[in-house]
C-alpha cells in the first residue's frame, strides 16, 4: 500500500466519480481505476460500487475513507512540523543570560526573534557567565549571553557589543564637583565590585586598574547599584547599566582609562541548528543598528 494510493482512494471517494477524480489529481482516469483496484485488491475488500452511471463508498469504503483521512491529515501536519522545525519556524531554544544583558541589546534581540519566529518556544535563564558556560557544556542551554573572554574550543562566541564602562557615584558626591575625574581621584573613596562569580574579567581588571579599597561585592548590577545609591562606595559599570535609571545615583562617562565591557553570544561549536545560528545572527544585527 502507497501513499499515493490513499490519496487517490481519498479523491475518488470525496468526488465519487472517476473522470473528476483524475482530473483533480492530474492523472488520466484509465491508471487511478487500476491503483484503485489494486489497493482493493491488497486490502481483499470492495471500497467502491460501480455502475456505469454512478460510483458509490460501501459500507467499508466508508468506513476506511473516515479512519484514512485522518491518518493523512496527521501525516500531512507532521511533515509540515518537521519542515518547519527544519526551517527554524517550530521548536525551542533555551537562552541563558547574565543579569546585565537586560539593560542591554537581549530586550531588542527577543523581540526581533520573537516576532520572526512566533510559534518557537524561548525559555530563558539567569545565570552567570561561568554557570552560562557549564550549562552549555552540559547541555542545558542551546545559546549564551554572556560576558567574554571564553576561552574554550568546543565553544564559539560572536562578540555583538563592546562599551566603555562608566563610574556609577552617589548623588552629590565629591567627585560630581570636579571639572575632569581621573582614576587617581578614585582612590580615596571605597567600592562596591560586581562578584568575580559573576564577571571574573571585570572584577581582576578593576583591581589590577585602581586598586580600589572594597567595601562590599555583589552578584547583580542591580545590587551594586542599589548600594551605590545608599551610599556604600562608588562603582565601575558597563555603559548599559546607565539604563538602570534611579535619582540617587550619577553616572560620569568621562573617565577614559575605565575598562571596556563587551557582550558575546556563545554556543556549541558542534551545534548546527538553524535557531541557534539565527539567534546569533539578530543579535548581531541588533548590536550592529544601536552602533
Amino acid at each position: 500500500m502507497e501513499l499515493r494510493q490513499l490519496r487517490y482512494f481519498i479523491a475518488v471517494a470525496e468526488e465519487l466519480n472517476f473522470s473528476r477524480a483524475a482530473k483533480r489529481l492530474h492523472i488520466t482516469q484509465p491508471p487511478l481505476s487500476m491503483q484503485i483496484q489494486n489497493l482493493e485488491k491488497e486490502m481483499g475488500i470492495i471500497l467502491f460500487l460501480r455502475t456505469n452511471r454512478s460510483v458509490e463508498l460501501t459500507a467499508a469504503g466508508q468506513r476506511f475513507y473516515h479512519d484514512i483521512v485522518k491518518v493523512i491529515d496527521t501525516l500531512e501536519a507532521s511533515i509540515e512540523n518537521a519542515q518547519r522545525i527544519h526551517l527554524g519556524k517550530l521548536g525551542s531554544l533555551r537562552v541563558g543570560f547574565v543579569g546585565s544583558a537586560t539593560y542591554d541589546i537581549l530586550p531588542a534581540v527577543l523581540r526581533v526573534f520573537r516576532k520572526q519566529f512566533p510559534d518557537v518556544q524561548v525559555h530563558l535563564s539567569e545565570l552567570s557567565t561561568l554557570a552560562q558556560l557549564e550549562a552549555l557544556r552540559q547541555n542545558e542551554i542551546d545559546v549564551g549571553v554572556l560576558r567574554p573572554p571564553v576561552l574554550e574550543d568546543t565553544l564559539h562566541t560572536e562578540i555583538v557589543s563592546i562599551h566603555p564602562c562608566v563610574l556609577a557615584v552617589p548623588k552629590q558626591h565629591p567627585l560630581l564637583e570636579l571639572d575632569v575625574v581621573t582614576l587617581e581621584d578614585l582612590k580615596p573613596y571605597p567600592f562596591v565590585l560586581i562578584s568575580p562569580k559573576t564577571w571574573p574579567g571585570l572584577y581582576t581588571e578593576i583591581l589590577g586598574l585602581c586598586h580600589p579599597v572594597i567595601q562590599q561585592e555583589a552578584l547583580e548590577f542591580q545590587t551594586v547599584i542599589g548600594l551605590v545609591a545608599a551610599g556604600m562606595g562608588i562603582a565601575i559599570v558597563p555603559q548599559s547599566i546607565m539604563n538602570m535609571h534611579t535619582q540617587e545615583v550619577v553616572y560620569i562617562d568621562s573617565i577614559h582609562q575605565l575598562p571596556l565591557a563587551s557582550m558575546g553570544i556563545t554556543y556549541r561549536s558542534s551545534d548546527q541548528s538553524i535557531l541557534v545560528k539565527t539567534f546569533c545572527e539578530i543579535a548581531v544585527r541588533v548590536a550592529r543598528s544601536a552602533g
